[in-house]
Order: structure tokens, then C-alpha cells, then sequence
């Protein structure tokens, strides 16, 4: 029997809680959010459903006003219901799937899934989302139904944006009930589903805090001051900004003490116990309460005076002395590798030649990771791959612990780690010793795993349903400049990834779109995806070409560079075979307008979408002013007043409007639901654009040029002048914003007409660049520009 989950039950409703509860309703699922009624209720409140929901109601109150945003849109959180655990848990009765989210005291949780035995359906789901209590110990006094439909699903904070989703079975759950939750967990809740084992802290927090805990020890030994760490053990090791100090202060320095007794009260064999010793100013922390960022400091304290620029300073804890100092910057050749290395595996491989500090820190940290996770297979995971799923996934690391050592190379981490008296698994020697030189290897377009029972580079399981453009390095590209590389994805389609520094649209890449469209249309190919795998979809234009171009004041040169934008957004839509974008991340300017103009999309629900031209002074002149005058005039209908409709789009680029989900971006009019599809899971959106072209191609038709667009002309202008005036008024935008809002009106209304009539799309496009560069020359726009490239932060003057 097939398993539909519509309705779904989370007890509990703290942080975790809530979070889950709204990532469910982000899906479509009808969800019951429950917690215990307040104790301190009067005898007439105890007769009030609202007195008795209070702490539930706050909870998911809160939850729903905190950012980041749990929900892709707000609207979703009428998918969930509030009760509580005494008038309202036989509503279980009729849920698919109940997950437990309570404290973490294993009496309580004992207690709460003796209730859900007596109200669930016999053969729902039933999972708990504790972070360290082992699962098989819940299971005590259940039904035998209960116990095979009952495993761990361990979420990680905040539920929506962490893709780690650990699987946790018990020896008697039905392997069809994990299957299922494996596989739901990714397709539909977008997760990296990870198949753990019952053992302390899992996969994630076993080998993410032994990272932690070792960096607090290599801190003490080196004499570093944390401030220097965390960049060290940040960005340059293509983890978070938060490094190794700033994460202790996020979790909560009460959380990590207690999972790291704990791993080191439960896990007695593990050869790394020492490092698990609670430092003195670790205990200096929890003696003092000072927990972090819940109690407002922790490592780092923010001051209650402000610098000269009126920013918020943050002094960091001497390790030492135990008092708060101004942060430092050290000189350490180790953290200037990592601006001038932009490949991570090569940034690796040259720290690990220098010798100071920093490079000695980030060396020893890394060789004692190899060794440890080593000993962890098949202990806590039957297979490596699913280690560094979990700490890509839980702890946003860009590559994960065996990756990190194929960079390297295995021989040489080997040779390195047992030098400074590190312990390597047996198997790692065998599997060397068998001629397999790398944990990883690319093969037919698929990627393979070294598999220690096997014995052999056995495929990962479930990555021949992702398409994953790395896989294809191997084959010779169909099309490659310097900007763009043209895949051929199988099945008659193409995909075209930017491979320009962080995906911006410069020259490169409009003529690679041009001439990949042309190689599509004249060889035997079905149609072309638009998309990467890489962090970002687009940041936008290349913005030091148009600020160069400003500056020497260039306007032919720029008119051309515009044109050129233009068509190659226009030739998007209007090719002989289909064209479909697939985003992730940043879908910004020059990204947004080549999204709008292909004929369809597959949007990655964490797509951030925006025109946001107007914080460097300029409007969209890819096409996007031009589009938005179209989609308006699309939406007006027989008797309309249109300036409403026509007021919306306008304030949408004069204000920048970004787009906090693909779910968000159609309330702004930069998807359309007719066209646009949202992808929960991230990895999948190359494979379901693909799939999209496939479609589009049995029956597409080239498309005709539209010269059909209503604008309002003067009618128009006054209404949006007026527009702008108020945004002045209310003090959101200043003297040049408003001078950019006027020609964002001008190109939306088709200039100074006397009345509404029909125009073309090349005449819209031809009024919005010269729009364009008429912003284009004003000081203040140079000003923005310059400013932004300079510090990546928007100016207002």
C-alpha cells in the first residue's frame, strides 16, 4: 500500500517545535501543533480555550515573527492548527505522521508516547526529534504497531533553512517505514536524508561537536585569540561565518556542555575521549550564565557604545585573562590564502604547506578529523558517504570530512596524521593498499563512493535522480567559454552553467547564452536548461563592467553592452526550442530578467528573487522594467482601473523588493504560477527543469513577438509620481531614489504618451535603456556603484 502524508501532528512546540511544525505546513500538509496547558491558570481561564492554547499560541506566535522566516509566506500558517495535550490529543487520530518535539527528559518523552499509542491510527507514523536520548529507549510498554512505525527524524535548527534530516531506525522499525521517510524527507521536505544509526548524538552532532571540542583544545595549545579562529575555521574552510566560537554562541554554551558530556558519559570506547574535556573558560561561561547569544553574551559580548559609523561593537573573550577585549586582526599568511584562493580543495592543499599558527591550527583540526571519522565507520554510519552528508547538510559545511580529505590526498593524510599521533582505521590502509587512492571518484556522469564491505566504488544511492553538472567534467563540454560551459545532460537537452565569479552576467556569458541557444536550435537538441549547482543562481549584471564604463563615461560602449542584455533576455524567450531557467540562492538583476524571460521554470524553494538595480542607482535594463510593463498589461482586464496593478509593479522595483522564498516571488510578479514551478529540495531543480524542456518540446511552437502591451502613458506617470512622492514623504527613499523612480515610471508607462495605447516589446525595451544610461551618467549613481564594489553594501545619498 502506497503512504500519502496529509495531515501531520508535532507535540511540542519550542523553537524545534515550531519550526517543524511550519516547515510542514511550508509543503501543503494540514498540521496540529500541541504543548501542555499553562499551569498558572485561574479557575475562569481554565474554562477559555485561548487561556488553555496560551503557550502554544505564544510559541508559534513568536516562531512565525522570528527571522530567518520559518515560512516561505505567511499565508502558510493557515495550515496549522494550535491545541493541547489535554483537551485536544485525541485529534492524533486521524494524523499520517506524529512527531515528538518535547523536552529532552526520556520520563517525559515516555509519557507523551504512552498517549500517542492509545489515540494514533493503527499503521501512522510515529517519530521522535530528540537530539541525544537513544530512540530504543522510548520504545518501552508500546504496541507492537507502535514499535515497527517508530524511528528518529532529527531535524536541525531552524528546521526550514538546516537540510540535515537524520534517519534514526530502531532494530524493530519496518525497513518499508524508513524507505519511506528516507526518501519523503528529500523529495519532499527538501532534506538531505542521512541514514544514522542509534548511537550517542547521531551522525551530525557526534562528529560536528569532536570538531568543536578539538578546536577548543588546538585554541588553548596554539595561544590564538578566538576572533583569529573563527575565520580560520569559517570561510576559509568553506564553513560558516559563525567558525567554531561564534557557533558555540548561537547553540547555546549550556546545549554543547551537555552534548558533549554526554558523548563522553555514553560513548566510553571512543578514542578521542580526551578531547572532549570541558576547557576552564568554557566553565567560566556556564558558571557565570553567560550562554550566549539567548543571554546576550557568551565568547563575544556586544558593547553598549557604538563606533564612529554607529555599528555595534563586539569585543571577544581573552581565553586567558577571562575578560572581554577589542578584537584583533593577526597577520597570518594562513587567512589571506582564503582570498586568494577561490577553489577550496586548492586553498586547502596551500595552507596545509605554511607554517605559522593559523595553518598548524587548521592542519592539526583537519588531520584529527580524518582519523576520528575513520573510526566512526560503520560505528555511528555503514557508510562514509553518509558522514559527510551530514556535516554538508546539518552544519553547512561546503565539503565534508572525507571530501576535506581527498583534497588533501589519502596517503598523504594518512602519513600526516599518524605523525602527530593520530589513529587511522584499518580500512582506510586496506582500501589504499587495494590500488583505491580516493574516498570519491566520477565515473559515467555518476558519482561513487569507496564501499569498505564491497570492497569496490559502488554509486551513492538516489544521486541518479539529481544532476549533479560535476558529474560531466569528465566529458568533453558541447560549448565552453570562459564564462559559460554547455553541457549535454542526456535526452536530447542542454544545460548552460555561468561559471563566471559568482555567477554575474557579464559579456562572457550573454554571448555564451546567444551561442548556446544557437547550437540548441541548430543541432538535434530538444531544448536548453539555464542553471548551476553552485551556491548562488546569479548575484546580477557584472557590476564593475557598467561602473567602468560610467566612469570613462562611455555611453556608446554601454548602449551596446545594454542592447546586447536585452536581446540575449528576448532570444530566451523567443527561440525555436524551449528554454528553461533553474535557480537556487541569489536570483538577482541580470539572474531575475533571465528567469523571466524563459519559457518556464524549476525554482528552488530557497531562491531569493529581487530586481534590485535600484541600490546601485540604476532600474532593470535587462528587460525586467520592460517585463513588468507587460505582466501589467496582462493582468488588466475589460473595465479595470489598472493604476492599482500598475502602481504594485512599480513600487516592486523602486523599492527593491527581494523575495524571501520561490514561494514569495510569485506574490511579487516574478513567477507566475501558469509557468513557474517551486522545488522543495534544491538538488533536484537541474533534473526537474530537464524533465519541464522534455515536455515543453513534444508540442512547442516558437513563440511571436508580442506588440500588444497596454501602457498608460501620462495617465500613468501622474499616478506613479504621485507614487513616489509618498514614498518621499514617508522617508523611504531620498532625492536620487525618487529621480530613479521616475524613470522606472517613465519606461512602465511607455514614456510621455498622451493616452493608454498599444505598444511593442522593442519599443518598451528601447525606452528602458535609454532610461538606463541616463541614470547611468549621474555622479550619484557612480557614487552607488563605486560604494557597492567596495564594500558589497548599498549606499543611500
Amino acid at each position: 500500500m502506497s503512504r500519502r502524508i496529509k495531515k501531520v501532528a508535532v507535540l511540542g512546540s519550542g523553537v524545534m517545535g515550531s519550526g517543524i511544525a511550519c516547515h510542514f505546513a511550508n509543503i501543503g500538509l494540514q498540521v496540529i501543533l500541541l504543548d501542555i496547558v499553562p499551569r498558572d491558570l485561574s479557575e475562569a481561564e481554565q474554562k477559555q480555550p485561548a487561556a488553555r492554547n496560551r503557550i502554544v499560541n505564544q510559541a508559534l506566535a513568536a516562531a512565525i515573527k522570528s527571522k530567518p522566516a520559518p515560512l516561505y509566506d505567511k499565508s502558510f500558517a493557515s495550515r496549522i492548527t494550535t491545541g493541547n495535550f489535554e483537551d485536544d490529543f485525541d485529534k492524533i487520530a486521524d494524523c499520517d505522521w506524529t512527531i515528538e518535539v518535547v523536552i529532552e527528559r526520556l520520563d517525559i518523552k515516555k509519557q507523551i508516547f504512552e498517549k500517542v499509542d492509545q489515540h494514533r491510527r493503527e499503521g501512522s507514523l510515529v517519530t521522535s526529534n530528540t537530539s541525544g536520548i537513544p530512540i530504543h529507549m522510548m520504545m518501552d510498554g508500546r504496541s507492537e504497531d507502535f514499535r515497527q512505525h517508530f524511528c528518529g527524524t532529527h531535524f536541525f535548527n531552524p528546521p526550514r533553512y538546516l537540510r540535515l534530516l537524520e534517519i534514526i531506525p530502531t532494530k524493530e522499525t519496518k525497513p518499508e517505514v524508513v524507505d519511506f521517510l528516507m526518501h519523503y524527507g528529500d523529495v519532499y521536505l527538501g532534506k538531505q536524508t542521512v541514514l544514522a544509526k542509534d548511537t550517542p548524538a547521531f551522525i551530525g552532532n557526534r562528529v560536528g561537536v569532536y570538531a568543536m571540542a578539538k578546536i577548543y583544545q588546538l585554541t588553548t595549545d596554539l595561544g590564538l585569540r578566538i576572533e583569529t579562529v573563527d575565520k580560520l575555521t569559517g570561510p576559509t574552510l568553506g564553513r560558516p561565518k559563525t567558525g567554531t566560537f561564534r557557533l558555540g554562541d548561537l547553540v547555546g554554551h549550556d546545549t554543547a556542555a551537555k552534548v558533549i558530556q554526554g558523548i563522553k558519559d555514553n560513548c566510553p570506547k571512543d578514542e578521542q575521549a580526551d578531547t572532549f574535556q570541558q576547557p576552564k573558560y568554557l566553565q567560566f561561561l556556564l558558571d557565570n550564565k553567560y550562554l550566549g547569544n539567548k543571554t546576550g553574551q557568551g565568547f563575544y559580548k556586544k558593547m553598549k557604545e557604538k563606533d564612529e559609523n554607529g555599528r555595534s561593537i563586539i569585543h571577544a573573550l581573552n581565553l586567558e585573562t577571562l575578560e572581554y577585549e577589542a578584537q584583533q586582526k593577526e597577520d597570518l599568511q594562513s587567512l589571506k590564502v582564503s582570498k586568494q584562493i577561490d577553489e577550496l580543495p586548492q586553498r586547502l592543499q596551500e595552507i596545509f604547506k605554511l607554517e605559522d599558527k593559523g595553518a598548524e591550527l587548521v592542519r592539526r583540526s583537519l588531520l584529527g578529523l580524518f582519523a576520528y571519522v575513520s573510526n566512526r565507520v560503520p560505528e555511528i554510519a555503514d557508510h562514509l558517504y553518509s558522514i559527510d552528508d551530514a556535516m554538508r547538510g546539518g552544519y553547512a559545511w561546503e565539503m565534508g570530512p572525507f571530501e576535506y580529505w581527498d583534497a588533501i590526498g589519502v596517503e598523504k593524510g594518512i602519513e600526516m596524521a599518524e605523525a602527530q599521533g593520530e589513529t587511522i582505521a584499518s580500512w582506510v590502509k586496506d582500501m589504499l593498499a587495494a590500488g583505491f587512492t580516493s574516498f570519491y571518484k566520477r565515473e559515467d556522469g555518476k558519482r561513487k563512493y569507496y564501499d569498505q564491505e564491497s570492497k569496490s566504488y559502488v554509486v551513492i544511492p538516489g544521486s541518479d535522480e539529481l544532476i549533479i553538472l560535476d558529474n560531466y567534467r569528465e566529458q568533453s563540454p558541447v560549448f565552453k567559454n570562459a564564462e559559460v560551459t554547455l553541457h549535454d545532460i542526456g535526452d536530447g537537452v542542454l544545460c548552460l552553467e555561468f561559471t563566471s565569479a559568482h555567477n554575474s552576467i557579464g559579456e562572457g556569458v550573454l554571448r555564451g547564452i546567444n551561442e548556446c541557444i544557437q547550437i540548441a536550435e541548430d543541432g538535434d537538441w530538444k531544448g536548453l536548461v539555464i542553471g548551476n549547482n553552485a551556491t548562488n543562481f546569479s548575484v546580477g549584471a557584472n557590476l564593475m563592467m557598467i561602473g567602468m564604463l560610467a566612469y570613462q563615461q562611455d555611453f556608446d560602449e554601454m548602449n551596446m553592452a545594454v542592447n546586447l542584455f536585452q536581446q540575449t533576455t528576448m532570444r530566451c524567450r523567443y527561440s525555436s526550442i524551449p528554454v528553461v531557467a533553474a535557480t537556487q540562492g541569489y536570483v538577482f538583476g541580470g539572474g531575475c530578467e533571465t528567469l523571466m524571460h524563459c519559457d518556464a521554470s524549476a525554482v528552488a524553494a530557497e531562491s531569493y528573487i529581487g530586481l534590485v538595480e535600484v541600490g546601485v542607482g540604476l532600474l532593470p535594463g535587462g528587460g525586467g522594467t520592460k517585463e513588468f510593463a507587460l505582466r501589467a498589461s496582462d493582468m488588466y482586464f475589460e473595465g479595470d482601473v489598472m493604476i492599482p496593478t500598475l502602481i504594485e509593479k512599480f513600487k516592486t522595483i523602486a523599492l527593491a523588493s527581494v523575495s524571501t522564498s520561490g514561494y514569495e516571488a510569485f506574490n511579487y510578479g516574478y513567477l507566475l504560477p501558469e509557468r513557474d514551478e517551486i522545488i522543495v529540495n534544491r538538488d533536484r531543480n537541474i533534473a526537474q527543469a530537464k524533465q519541464k524542456v522534455l515536455d515543453l518540446a513534444e508540442a512547442y511552437v516558437q513563440p511571436i513577438l508580442r506588440t500588444d502591451i497596454t501602457v498608460l502613458g501620462r495617465q500613468g506617470l501622474a499616478a506613479l509620481y504621485a507614487a513616489a512622492n509618498e514614498l518621499k514623504l514617508g522617508r523611504y527613499a531620498s532625492e536620487h531614489d525618487i529621480k530613479i523612480a521616475q524613470k522606472i515610471a517613465w519606461v512602465l508607462c511607455g514614456g510621455d504618451l498622451t493616452g493608454t495605447q498599444k505598444v511593442s516589446e522593442q519599443y518598451l525595451l528601447d525606452v528602458e535603456r535609454e532610461a538606463f544610461l541616463s541614470l547611468a551618467g549621474e555622479q550619484k549613481t557612480m557614487e552607488r556603484i563605486q560604494h557597492m564594489l567596495q564594500t558589497n553594501k548599498p549606499l543611500r545619498n
